[in-house]
C-alpha cells in the first residue's frame, strides 16, 4: 500500500480501540519478570558460554601486537579472539569499526572477547592479555578543532538562506548575537548492550537487544562476511535504547565471533565503562544564535550555526533543523559544521538534532523577549508561522503551537510568574520557565503479516521492536480496530527478523510508521476474508468479532475456516511530505527553586502540552512524554560526559560518575495533549511523540532558573558551580 493521498475516513476513526488508554498487554510480563530481554534467553539443552571484551587503552593508533597465551591457558577459557584476527569489512550504519582492524580509532574500540565456561573465569583471563600500542596524537577538544572544521561533501542537511540575513541583522532595532554549549552525553539505558550468539552449520542466531532488526540483520552480515540470509535476529524486548541500539554494535559481533571459535553459543553483554566509551553518544555542540527584531518584537531575521565533533566521515549533529521551521522571520540563515574527533562515534540519541538545538535556541529566544521587554510566551505566539519560512508556498500540514501555549500558560498559572529575581520561600528562590517544543514528524516504509485462526484469533508478526514504550499495544490496538475484534483476540509477535520489515524503533517514527504497517496488511486481510464470504470489501464491516454486509453476518472464525486466512502488505510512502511541512508541536512550562546559599536547583514541577497528531493509546504516550522530560531534566542539570583531553576518553564512564535524574528529582509531571488528527500524515493520523518530550526541556529549567535568580547560562550542564559566584547575598 502507498499513502501518496490525504486519508479520508477509514476504520481508525472509529476510535473504539485505538486512542483509548489501555494498559500495556506485555505489561504482566514485565512486573512478574518474565519477559525475556537479550541476556536472559536460556534453553537447558544450548551449553552456554561466557565472553568477555577487552577494549583499547589508548584512543588513537596501531596495535603492534596482543599477546594472548596467558588467556588461553586461564581456568575455563575455550577461546580467544582477537581484532588481529582478520580484517572485517564495516558495517553501512557504523562510523568505525567495530572489530577486525589494528587500527584504533577510539578509547575502547572492542579488540579481544574471551570465551570461557564461566563469566567469571572470562573476566580474569582477559585481565592477561597484553596489547602493544604504537599510540598516535589524537583531537579530542571541539573548541579547539572547530576552527578547521568543515562542511561534509555528503551532509543531507545542507546550508540554508532566506532572504538577506546580513543585512536584516545589521538593520535591526533590537539585536542578539550569543553562543551556547552542550556537552557529550551518553544514553546510560539500564539495560546494557546484550547478546547471545548460536550457530548451526553456517547460520547464525543472535538473541540481542536492538532497536532496528534489518539494519543490524544486514551489518552483522556485512561484518561476519556471510549471506543476510544466514543471519537471524531476535530482539522481542529490550530494556531502553533511546538511539544506543539503532545500529550494530560490538556485543553483537563478538558473540557471533566467539561462539564460531568456541564451537557453543555465547553470551556477552558489554561492561557499563564499555557503554560509555565503545558505543555511541550525543555528541557535544557549540553553537551560535544571533536574532533581530522590530521593537515591536517581530523577528526580521534569525541565524543558526552549529559546530560538533565526530570520527573522521562521521556526522552531523543537526541542532540548526528546527530553526529553519519553528519561528518567522523573512531573513534567515542556519549551518552547520563537523570537526574531526578521535572520541568515540557520535551518534543519534533521543531526538537528535532538534533536543540540543532547542536547548541553544529556546533560550536565545528567551533573551530576546527580555531584551523587548516582552513575556515569553507573548514573544513565541507573535513570531508564529503557518507555513515554512523558507518556502512560504508550502504550509505546514497541521500546526497548533499557539494553542498549546495558551492552554498550557492557563493550566500551569504563568500569569503569577514572578519578575526576574523576585520570589523567595525560604533559602530558595523561585522561578517559572518557559520554552517551545518541537519535532519533525518522520515516516519509514513498514510491513506486517496479520493472521486469523479458526478460533478468531488475530496474529500480528512484525520485525518491529518495543524499546519500552508501547509497540506491542499500539499495535494490538490498531489490528483490533481494524478486524472489529477485542484487544485479548489479539496476538502480537514482534523482533524476529523471519517477520516482515517493519520501521523499527528511533527517531520517533516508530508508531506511526509500524501502525501503518499493520493497518495495511489488516486491509489485506479484510478483503481476504471477504472474497471467502462472497462479500463486496469495500462494503464489509467489521465488529464484534464478526464480518456484516446487508443483513448477512459471519462470525470471523467461520469465515477463516480450519486453514485460517493471512494478509501481508507495507506501507510505503508517497510525496506528501513535498507540498506540506509535517512537523510536531508543543510547549514545556517549568517550576524551579534554587537554593540561594549552594545555588542547587531543584525541579518543583513539570508541563508539557503536546500537539502530535491523533493519540494512539495516551497512557503510553504520557508514559513516553514523561521520560523524556525526566531526560530533559538531566540534561539540563547534570548529565554530561568528562572528556580527558589528554587521552581521548570520557572519564565518568559508570552510572556513578555519570549522574542522570532519579525519582526524587521530579516530584510533578503533567501532560495534556491536544485534540487532533492529522490525514496528511498516515492512514493512522497521527504522528510520533516520544521526542516532543525532551525538545525544549533543558531550555525551559535554564529559562526558569534565570527568572529565579537572574542568572542567565548559556552552557549546559547548569551545575551549581555556573551559580554560586552570581547569586545574591544570603543574608
Amino acid at each position: 500500500m502507498k499513502f501518496d493521498t490525504p486519508a479520508t475516513t477509514n476504520p481508525i476513526d472509529r476510535m473504539k480501540v485505538v486512542g483509548q488508554p489501555i494498559h500495556r498487554i506485555d505489561g504482566q510480563l514485565k512486573t512478574t519478570g518474565t519477559a525475556k530481554y537479550a541476556y536472559e534467553w536460556h534453553d537447558e539443552k544450548m551449553p552456554y558460554l561466557y565472553g568477555y571484551p577487552v577494549g583499547a587503552a589508548i584512543a588513537k593508533g596501531r596495535i603492534k601486537s596482543i599477546e594472548t597465551d596467558a588467556a588461553k591457558k586461564a581456568p575455563g577459557v575455550l577461546a580467544v579472539v582477537t581484532t588481529l584476527d582478520g580484517d572485517r569489512e564495516k558495517g553501512t550504519f557504523n562510523t568505525a569499526k567495530l572489530f577486525g582492524t589494528d587500527q584504533v580509532q577510539h578509547y575502547h574500540q572492542a579488540v579481544a572477547v574471551v570465551v570461557a565456561e564461566a563469566f567469571e573465569q572470562a573476566r580474569a583471563a582477559a585481565a592477561l592479555i597484553r596489547v602493544e600500542y604504537a599510540e598516535e596524537k589524537g583531537a579530542y577538544d571541539l573548541k579547539e578543532a572547530m576552527k578547521i572544521a568543515v562542511k561534509p561533501d555528503d551532509s543531507k542537511e545542507p546550508d540554508s538562506k532566506a532572504g538577506d540575513f546580513d543585512t536584516a541583522f545589521a538593520a535591526a532595532p533590537v539585536k542578539l548575537d550569543e553562543t551556547y554549549t552542550t556537552p557529550d552525553q551518553s544514553h546510560a539505558m539500564m539495560e546494557p548492550h546484550a547478546s547471545i550468539a548460536a550457530w548451526n552449520g553456517d547460520e547464525v542466531t543472535v538473541w540481542t537487544s536492538s532497536q532496528m532488526i534489518d539494519w543490524w540483520r544486514g551489518d552483522l552480515a556485512t561484518t561476519l562476511g556471510i549471506d543476510k540470509e544466514k543471519v537471524h535476529l531476535m530482539s522481542p524486548f529490550i530494556g531502553g535504547g533511546f538511539g544506543g541500539k539503532l545500529y550494530l554494535r560490538a556485543d553483537a559481533v563478538l558473540a557471533a565471533l566467539g561462539a564460531k571459535a568456541a564451537g557453543r553459543p555465547v553470551k556477552v553483554a558489554l561492561p557499563r565503562p564499555l557503554m560509555m566509551n565503545n558505543t555511541t553518544h550525543r555528541p557535544a555542540t557549540i553553537q551560535r544564535i544571533r536574532i533581530g527584531a522590530e521593537k515591536n518584537g517581530k523577528i526580521t531575521a534569525i541565524a543558526h550555526e552549529s559546530w560538533n565533533g565526530d570520527q573522521p566521515e562521521g556526522r552531523l549533529e543537526g541542532a540548526v533543523s528546527q530553526t529553519r521551521l519553528l519561528y518567522a522571520g523573512e531573513n534567515r540563515m542556519t549551518a552547520m559544521r563537523l570537526a574531526t574527533l578521535d572520541l568515540p562515534e557520535g551518534n543519534d540519541m533521543r531526538a537528535p538534532g532538534e533536543a540540543p538545538g532547542m536547548m541553544a535556541l529556546e533560550i536565545a529566544v528567551d533573551e530576546m523577549a527580555e531584551k523587548l521587554g516582552m513575556d515569553p510566551v507573548e514573544f513565541r505566539i507573535l513570531n508564529d508561522t503557518q507555513v515554512d519560512p523558507e518556502k512560504p508556498e508550502r504550509p505546514f500540514s497541521q500546526r497548533n503551537l499557539i494553542g498549546c501555549f495558551k492552554l498550557g500558560a492557563e493550566k500551569f498559572g504563568w500569569n503569577d510568574r514572578p519578575k526576574v529575581a523576585s520570589r523567595r520561600e525560604g533559602n530558595h528562590l523561585i522561578g517559572y520557565g518557559v520554552a517551545a517544543a518541537f519535532r519533525n514528524n518522520l515516516v519509514l516504509p513498514s510491513g506486517a503479516r496479520v493472521r486469523l485462526d479458526k478460533d478468531g484469533v488475530v496474529t500480528v508478526e512484525t520485525d518491529m521492536t518495543d524499546i519500552g514504550t508501547g509497540s506491542y499495544t499500539i499495535i494490538a490496538q490498531t489490528a483490533a480496530e481494524m478486524m472489529g475484534v477485542a484487544v485479548d483476540k489479539v496476538a502480537v509477535h514482534l523482533g524476529d527478523s523471519r517477520f516482515p520489515v517493519s520501521s523499527g524503533s528511533g527517531g520517533q517514527f516508530g508508531a506511526n510508521s509500524s501502525t501503518s504497517g499493520v493497518y495495511a496488511a489488516c486491509v489485506k486481510l479484510r478483503e481476504a476474508i471477504a472474497q471467502k464470504v462472497g462479500f463486496n470489501s469495500a462494503e464489509a464491516v467489521f465488529e464484534n468479532g464478526q464480518i456484516r454486509s446487508g443483513n448477512r453476518t459471519v462470525s470471523l472464525a467461520e469465515a477463516a475456516g480450519p486453514d485460517g486466512l493471512i494478509g501481508e502488505d507495507k506501507m510505503e510512502w508517497g510525496d506528501l511530505t513535498k507540498t506540506h511541512q509535517q512537523s510536531t508541536f508543543g510547549a514545556h512550562f517549568v517550576e524551579v527553586a534554587v537554593d540561594a546559599a549552594t545555588g542547587e536547583t531543584r525541579i518543583r514541577r513539570m508541563l508539557a502540552v503536546c500537539a502530535a497528531g491523533r493519540i494512539l493509546n495516551p497512557i503510553t504516550a504520557r508514559s513516553q512524554v514523561i521520560g523524556a522530560m525526566t531526560m530533559g531534566a538531566g540534561s539540563a542539570l547534570s548529565e554530561e560526559l568528562a572528556v580527558d583531553t589528554r587521552r581521548g576518553f570520557f572519564v565518568n564512564h559508570d552510572l556513578a560518575g555519570y549522574e542522570v535524574p532519579v525519582h526524587a528529582d521530579i516530584p510533578h509531571q503533567n501532560v495534556i495533549f491536544m485534540d487532533e488528527a492529522d490525514p496528511m500524515s498516515s492512514p493512522m493520523k497521527a504522528k510520533g511523540i516520544a521526542e516532543l518530550g525532551i525538545c525544549g526541556v533543558a531550555a525551559a529549567i535554564a529559562n526558569g532558573i534565570h527568572n529565579a535568580t537572574g542568572i542567565r547560562v548559556r552552557h549546559y550542564p547548569i551545575t551549581l558551580d555556573k551559580l554560586i559566584g552570581e547569586l545574591p547575598d544570603v543574608a
